[in-house]
């Protein structure tokens, strides 16, 4: 089969859509389709495109039989409303050349964000007449509004209308979790044309290694620490600023250490917070090489998901595949109605505090600092739950199955059990 990923992020970018995307891609390629990556010049989270791809409007790469087709983006490290609107305008409009003029798909995935993407790769399918799969990490322009990003209401209306024609223009729509399947419902979109795949996590590369001689604490003197840790994105869904007054409320007992790992512009506004708050107890940390993400996250004896209170309750951060793929204890502070809530829970490898509650999240990691066992307990429930729920097979195997029953090649092979909205509700697919 041949397999067109529409994706704004890819590699060489560490976190968020882009190691799912190419993870998803490599693992196609081994299972022998062609796959085609239609993306933009490498620029997430710092918001600047990467060095060694400045100064171009095109370029293709190859990495592990990807065929990767890269476009140039407008791209500020401080963007405002013009600059966004700028980004997903700009790649609109210079990915669609090379889509167009590589070999025709068989099935095209698109993922959102970015919303607008729809546009050229619905264009394409109907160009190409081959079907479109949305595949939604987010839920825009909702979202969005919810947070505070998006305020000006003709742009409201543009995105909504953005939103509206990407779902009418799928062929069918793959969701992460089970309160976007929700949400989907309730505007209106077929049940039939749903289908729940989770987000992934490659169980064999995140393992629960051991904290005893680690690289990682070794580095930087962790050794003998009960360390909480933190990585990823530095946005404003995450609300940062609470793991650090929650530090500084534990900074008495010198063996608890916090560390964050983030991007360099979200780390310098968190070293002020560290010094308005009197947290020296806190490491902050640039991106660690994705080669060193495994010591990394069991150089942690608790892994952080850090929300605000407005996000949105149907938001799942990636992270939580990975930390309880890693079989280290999970602390939430987020909504208690929202899927990360619901996620952490259902492993039995976490706990969940109100978020942006700084000293309910002290607590929390003073509770398992003082209850080993619990910690360890925990662990292995994590990694458990990973293994039969998150394994990144599983999900290339629904994926794979849901290209091919799109395909005239659906009635050779035996499709895998894929959890459809439809087949909840006892609709035939």
């Amino acid at each position: 089969m041949r397999i067109l990923i529409y994706s704004y992020n890819y590699y060489p970018e560490p976190i968020g859509i882009a190691p799912l995307m190419t993870e998803l891609a490599e693992g196609l390629v081994k299972r022998g389709h062609q796959v085609r990556v239609v993306t933009a010049m490498p620029n997430y989270p710092e918001r600047q495109i990467y060095e060694d791809y400045r100064g171009k409007l095109y370029l293709t790469e190859y990495k592990n039989g990807v065929h990767i087709q890269r476009s140039y983006v407008w791209i500020r490290p401080q963007p405002n409303l013009l600059d966004r609107v700028m980004l997903d305008a700009s790649f609109v409009v210079t990915s669609f050349l090379p889509a167009i003029m590589g070999w025709r798909p068989d099935v095209i995935l698109l993922t959102s964000p970015s919303l607008p993407v729809c546009l050229p790769a619905g264009l394409l399918g109907w160009l190409r007449s081959c079907p479109v799969i949305l595949n939604l990490q987010d839920i825009l322009p909702e979202a969005a509004i919810h947070v505070g990003l998006l305020k000006n209401q003709l742009l409201i209306k543009i995105f909504t209308a953005l939103e509206k024609f990407a779902y009418a223009s799928a062929t069918k729509i793959s969701v992460i979790a089970d309160g976007f399947v929700e949400n989907l419902l309730s505007k209106d979109v077929p049940a039939n044309k749903i289908v729940q795949i989770p987000n992934w996590v490659d169980v064999n590369f995140i393992s629960p290694l051991p904290k005893e001689n680690n690289p990682f604490r070794a580095t930087h003197n962790l050794n003998g620490k009960f360390v909480a840790l933190y990585s990823g994105n530095i946005a404003l869904t995450q609300g940062l600023e609470t793991v650090i007054k929650a530090a500084a409320k534990l900074s008495h007992i010198t063996e608890i250490a916090f560390v964050i790992v983030g991007e360099a512009k979200g780390l310098k506004r968190l070293q002020q917070k560290c010094l308005d708050e009197g947290a020296d107890n806190v490491l902050l940390l640039p991106f660690q090489p994705r080669q060193d993400l495994p010591q990394m996250l069991a150089a942690a004896d608790v892994g952080l998901v850090i929300q605000k209170k407005n996000v949105i309750s149907f938001n799942m951060p990636s992270k939580i595949q990975v930390l309880l793929a890693s079989g280290r204890a999970l602390v939430g502070s987020v909504p208690d109605n929202g899927t990360a809530a619901r996620a952490i829970k259902q492993s039995g490898g976490g706990i969940i505090v109100p978020p942006e509650d700084c000293q309910a999240l002290a607590t929390a990691i003073l509770e398992l600092y003082q209850n080993p066992a619990q910690v360890k307990t925990l662990g292995c429930n994590s990694r458990q739950y990973a293994v039969e729920q998150y394994a990144f097979e599983q999900a290339l195997n629904h994926y794979e199955t849901l290209c091919y029953s799109l395909t005239a090649d659906a009635k050779t092979i035996q499709p895998a059990v894929v959890t459809t909205a439809a087949n909840k509700k006892g609709v035939g697919v």
